[in-house]
């Protein structure tokens, strides 16, 4: 009985500190949100803004924009197109697209935008959009991952992955890898921009990615997958540094755009008036496009023009580098272990009439090789350590097989 009665008091001190800090983290998070994320503190450091950094032409550079039909995404776009970039707005919904790509090309004069219809939620559509814009051969400068979600709630795809974790990470994930190729042609001077946000700041690292608890949050969901956001753009800092490409995620502040108004009308409406425009959230997107990369941290966290910090004091939200790779792994392994079944039924065979080869190879990483497997339908990259051991059979028709262990 006593120790059952020390047990329940354990249970609820620890529930009571959980319950103190997510509190602190929402004061700490209101409080300067408040101050910072508003307009009228896009107004105040604005004031220290230096107005040449706007005025660079990008004339020749190949941008590619997602969610690009309306809010951040939109004036991105403009943004871009106006300084002569070749723009590919990247949209779902092929009506809201055409639009968009009308009244930007209109605005700026801009003959150079394209539109590309891609519904960042589903991995296969955007491999599908992958395979055909490779097919461009062109060089990628610019990557904004820009499509976000906020779904109250819960929903799951078509390929079975909770909607917000589809499109906010999955989607900011798999369309990143798959234009890396081009945009290793557009080295030194390529750049991922991953338009994050300060919700991050409420939301610790956590393995349940798809939100699997009794009571569906949104708010928290999104929260989660900005802060991941975060993470998969300092991973990507350090595994392509040596690449010639740039990762950057940012916050754009609080605007007053259709998400926002449709996803949280309470907050929209509270607020009405105190927030941003899509114009000036987008601002620090356009920013990072047109800085010159050695002014800049790849892997950094930007807001209003300045690298800002990716944690609030006291909140508990920051873990050690090798949980960050942990959290990294998960995120990356999850597609793999969905088709990790199909792929053993099917393993790739070397035949040799003389003799057969085992190949065993142990993947270094999150499961590198099964991943670049999956996600390119080949091996772009083989980050591993291989074992090999030759067997030689003794007849002549040996067959062999290769064998991954993930």
């Amino acid at each position: 009985m006593r120790t059952t009665f020390y047990i329940q008091i354990r249970i609820s001190i620890r529930s009571l500190a959980m319950f103190l800090i997510k509190t602190w983290r929402s004061m700490a998070f209101g409080l300067y949100g408040y101050t910072n994320f508003t307009k009228s503190g896009f107004l105040e450091h604005a004031k220290k803004f230096e107005p040449e950094d706007m005025q660079a032409r990008i004339e020749g550079k190949n941008c590619i924009i997602t969610g690009a039909n309306s809010g951040i995404g939109y004036a991105t776009a403009e943004g871009l197109a106006s300084r002569g970039a070749t723009v590919y707005m990247v949209c779902r919904d092929k009506e809201r697209g055409e639009a968009a790509f009308s009244r930007i090309q209109a605005v700026t004069g801009n003959k150079n935008i394209h539109l590309e219809v891609c519904d960042i939620s589903s991995i296969s559509d955007i491999k599908s959009f992958a395979s055909r814009f490779s097919s461009k051969d062109v060089p990628v400068h610019i990557l904004v991952n820009n499509a976000g979600l906020l779904e109250n709630k819960r929903i799951i795809t078509s390929e079975g992955y909770e909607m917000n974790f589809a499109v906010n990470v999955l989607g900011t994930y798999t369309m990143t890898e798959l234009m890396l190729p081009l945009m290793e042609k557009a080295a030194p001077d390529a750049r991922v921009i991953t338009v994050s946000s300060g919700g991050m700041y409420t939301a610790p690292l956590t393995e349940d990615l798809q939100f699997n608890g009794k009571n569906f949050d949104g708010v928290e969901q999104y929260a989660r997958n900005k802060r991941i956001q975060v993470v998969l753009t300092e991973k990507w800092a350090e595994m392509y540094k040596d690449r010639g490409i740039g990762f950057y995620s940012m916050h754009p502040g609080w605007a007053e755009t259709p998400g926002v108004a449709k996803s949280m009308p309470g907050f929209s409406n509270a607020l009405s008036g105190k927030l941003r425009t899509s114009e000036e959230g987008a601002d620090t997107v356009i920013w990072l496009a047109l800085q010159p990369k050695e002014n800049l941290t790849s892997g950094g966290f930007y807001f209003d023009r300045a690298e800002a910090p990716k944690h609030l004091p006291f909140t508990a939200t920051k873990v050690s580098a090798s949980s960050e790779r942990h959290y990294y792994e998960i995120v990356v392994d999850l597609p793999c272990r969905r088709r990790r079944s199909s792929i053993e039924r099917r393993p790739l065979a070397l035949r040799d009439r003389t003799g057969a080869l085992l190949c065993t190879v142990a993947a270094w990483g999150p499961n590198r090789l099964l991943r670049d497997f999956y996600v390119f339908g080949g091996f772009r990259e083989v980050g591993v350590v291989a074992v090999v051991t030759m067997v030689v059979g003794a007849g002549g028709g040996g067959g062999g097989s290769v064998v991954y262990w993930c």
